[in-house]
């Protein structure tokens, strides 16, 4: 997910980017209310999680500062992208830190692919109520 926050000001009265010192936190609970993801970020940001059990997530985000919020008049506003799937990979930053060659790169991109379909078939198949096949 990619977030940015915008604070409201009394004066032009309209939202405004968030100052740097805007705090937000991420928790992300799996369908059985187990914690994922659990961590503080700054006014924009991104956070990313792999989730392990098909169903539906839950994802809060809030603000550490009371202090800001009272100074915006109480509005806060949030921008949310969520994106799901393998490709939300960046893939020239993975080769980059990795240092894989291209071929490399591809089969990387290739096993998240099927990594991804497994993960699909496994949830439509808990949908229906028939047993999941475990990957390998």
């Amino acid at each position: 997910g990619n977030y940015r926050t915008q604070l409201w000001d009394k004066q032009s009265e309209s939202f405004l980017p968030s100052t740097p010192g805007l705090g937000m936190h991420v928790e992300v609970k799996d369908p059985d209310g187990k914690v994922v993801l659990s961590r503080q970020y700054g006014s924009e940001g991104r956070f990313t999680f792999t989730s392990h059990t098909p169903g539906e997530h839950q994802i809060c985000l809030h603000s550490n500062s009371t202090r800001m919020a009272l100074f915006a008049g109480g509005k806060l506003r949030v921008h949310l992208d969520i994106q799901v799937g393998e490709h939300t990979n960046n893939y020239p930053e993975i080769a980059a830190k990795d240092k894989l060659t291209e071929l490399q790169l591809r089969a990387r991109q290739l096993l998240d692919q099927v990594e991804q379909i497994q993960k699909e078939q496994n949830y439509q198949r808990v949908r229906r109520g028939t047993p999941a096949v475990r990957g390998r």
